[in-house]
């Protein structure tokens, strides 16, 4: 009876996380997507009425975004101080980011705008660190083959690409111009750095030949990595059992 009651509560925390995964998943697909087909008009000209309102919208998206990967974390760790700390900073890096750019009018004045913007993308790197370092110890964990694991995979590779492209913009922001192009700080540039994460992972192009001793280093490093990643997951997970179904209980 314990055993079945055990099982139980197995499967409705995978189902738990499978719906986290998924969620995380396709929030993901929706700001990489957007932000590839719309950020011209950012670059442009970032003061345009068509680029405030993707700014407002890509906004909004990050906001979401920044609750769900906490959400998600719940899932890995019991660690109460940890959560409540990282929400707190979660919540504190989202609404100042929106308050410092906010594209309609300027709600606070930063004079230092590059160190506001080093402090948001500093505090938020280590973040997305985390939630990856527990998502990919939950896909390795287990004796089985379940539906979260593949939301999981799916969510891990997405959150490498937006994790590196952070990395990036961090350096962009501490060094201007490292992509080997002026590009204007903020959302123009991360979006710019985004793109370029996820051309290494997809082993195309990056459009910035002249880009910083440092960016490509780190380029290979990604590339590497999410190669590594992607053989692993297949063999763990093409060699893993199915879980019985419920019915069977």
């Amino acid at each position: 009876m314990l055993k079945i009651f055990s099982l139980k509560s197995l499967l409705e925390l995978q189902r738990e996380k499978q719906k986290d995964y998924r969620n995380v998943v396709i929030l993901q697909v929706l700001i990489v997507t957007l932000g590839l087909t719309l950020s011209g008009p950012i670059l442009e000209d970032s003061t345009s009425s068509t680029s405030k309102l993707i700014i407002s919208i890509f906004s909004g998206f990050g906001g979401l975004y920044a609750f769900l990967l906490w959400d998600l974390l719940r899932n890995f760790t019991k660690n109460k101080p940890l959560i409540l700390i990282i929400l707190f900073v979660l919540i504190g890096i989202t609404i100042f980011g929106i308050l410092i750019e906010f594209p309609y009018y300027k709600v606070i004045e930063i004079e230092n705008r590059q160190a506001a913007l080093l402090i948001i993308h500093g505090l938020l790197f280590p973040i997305e660190v985390t939630v990856i370092s527990y998502a990919i110890g939950d896909i390795f964990m287990g004796k089985f083959f379940t539906p979260d694991k593949l939301w999981g995979s799916a969510c891990v590779f997405l959150m490498i690409g937006i994790s590196f492209g952070s990395l990036y913009d961090l350096i962009c922001i501490s060094m201007p111009g490292s992509l080997g192009v002026d590009i204007e700080l903020g959302l123009p540039n991360y979006a710019e750095c985004v793109t370029y994460s996820f051309c290494v992972l997809g082993g195309i192009d990056t459009g910035y030949p002249t880009a910083i001793k440092l960016i490509k280093n780190i380029s290979v490093l990604e590339a590497v990595w999410g190669n590594l990643f992607t053989v692993l997951i297949i063999g763990k997970l093409l060699g893993l059992p199915r879980i019985e179904p419920e019915n069977k209980l």
